[in-house]
């Protein structure tokens, strides 16, 4: 019996690759005739590179030396494929991990994500995938577009520092410096979100917060990204403030999708492709995923949901083993998941958390030993 073990990882505890390692082990002990194939996933978000180098995909990770949040240097990783790949992950230059101080949506900047981009032009890279998530900052991309050579001018004339703050300030963007090599370019951009840029469901009031923003700042930073898309329109000719995704990972989905053709994907679905997942899928008896907490959430384009469509759809069952569950995680099973099995139920959060390992361990020998029972009952007959 192969099973495939593929697992996000367990936010703020355990590693995607931690995680596959701990429920391969359970399944391998739990009959002598089980394999488990690791394959650590991610949904495009913060951890994304480390669970595609996990894996053996075939990318050499690199290291550039690139603008944080804040203005310090900062290094980097990114990923080199074959044939002109790239795969850079926009938390690994302007994440919250990369801040050097206190969250500040109004200083924040995109700009060392841009540095990764242009690294990954100078090394003739044509494929990129940009995976937006965990990101520190609301700059609408703005930091981003000026590394590759947009020039933000205010109303007289004078050229802006790229940051949260300078939004409102915006009154002309001068693309005559933007690099050509963009045109050339297959971009993809991995996002967890569809949000679009401004309103209510957009970057600044849906995440802003989750940064650092007061509800004054807020305001501040909303209306001048409204300011900001304008401009930016008329000078891309491109309206796309309202496509889903533009608000993922404080909007610097809105910038990519301005400046050049960039295809938006859902992120898990993005990384399953790279991976050649169906591939491996059609391989196994059966899926064991899993996260650090299932709820209603789940099935709006996390891990688990990615991973039990691609299973429906080649019909093979699918478990999900989670750090937590709330009563609205039971929507999995009707969407089609074989068994959903909690680390803990109703934990104390400080508990859970320091001994995540150990229950995890635990919830994967329980699951394997039920699945062991229902061959034995099988076999038997």
């Amino acid at each position: 019996m192969r099973v495939l073990v593929c697992p996000d990882s367990f936010k703020g505890t355990l590693s995607a690759s931690r995680a596959a390692e701990i429920i391969a082990h359970a399944a391998e002990r739990s009959a002598e005739d089980i394999e488990a194939i690791r394959l650590p996933l991610t949904d495009g978000g913060d951890g994304a590179l480390e669970a595609l180098a996990a894996d053996g995909a075939g990318l050499e990770i690199l290291e550039a030396e690139v603008t944080g949040p804040l203005g310090g240097r900062v290094l980097a990783r990114w990923a080199k494929g074959e044939a002109g790949i790239a795969f850079i992950e926009m938390a690994e230059a302007s994440g919250l991990s990369k801040l050097e101080g206190a969250a500040n949506p109004l200083a924040a900047s995109t700009y060392g994500t841009g540095e990764l981009l242009l690294a990954a032009l100078d090394a003739d890279c044509r494929e990129i995938s940009i995976a937006l998530g965990g990101s520190a900052t609301n700059d609408g991309g703005m930091g981003f577009a000026a590394a590759l050579g947009a020039r933000f001018l205010d109303a007289g004339g004078e050229a802006l520092e790229p940051s949260g703050a300078a939004l409102a300030r915006v009154a002309e963007v001068d693309l005559s410096r933007l690099d050509p090599r963009l045109q050339e370019c297959e971009i993809t951009i991995l996002a967890d979100v569809d949000n679009p840029l401004l309103g209510p469901e957009g970057a600044t009031f849906t995440f802003g917060a989750q940064k650092g923003a007061t509800p004054e700042v807020l305001e501040a930073l909303e209306a001048g990204m409204a300011t900001y898309a304008r401009a930016m329109a008329e000078a891309t000719g491109r309206a796309v403030a309202d496509a889903p995704g533009a608000g993922a990972a404080g909007g610097l989905g809105f910038a990519c999708l301005s400046l050049a053709d960039c295809t938006p994907t859902r992120g898990i679905d993005g990384v399953l492709d790279l991976l050649d997942f169906d591939g491996t899928l059609a391989t196994v008896d059966l899926v064991a995923t899993g996260e650090g907490h299932a709820d209603a959430q789940t099935l709006h384009g996390k891990v688990v949901a990615g991973v039990l469509e691609r299973c429906q759809a080649a019909k093979v069952p699918c478990v999900a083993i989670v750090g937590a569950m709330d009563e609205d995680a039971t929507a999995l099973l009707d969407a089609g998941l074989a068994a959903i099995v909690p680390c803990v139920i109703e934990p104390g959060a400080d508990a859970a958390l320091a001994n995540a390992a150990r229950n995890l361990r635990l919830a994967a020998a329980r699951t394997f030993s039920l699945i062991a029972l229902g061959r034995a009952l099988v076999l038997d007959r």
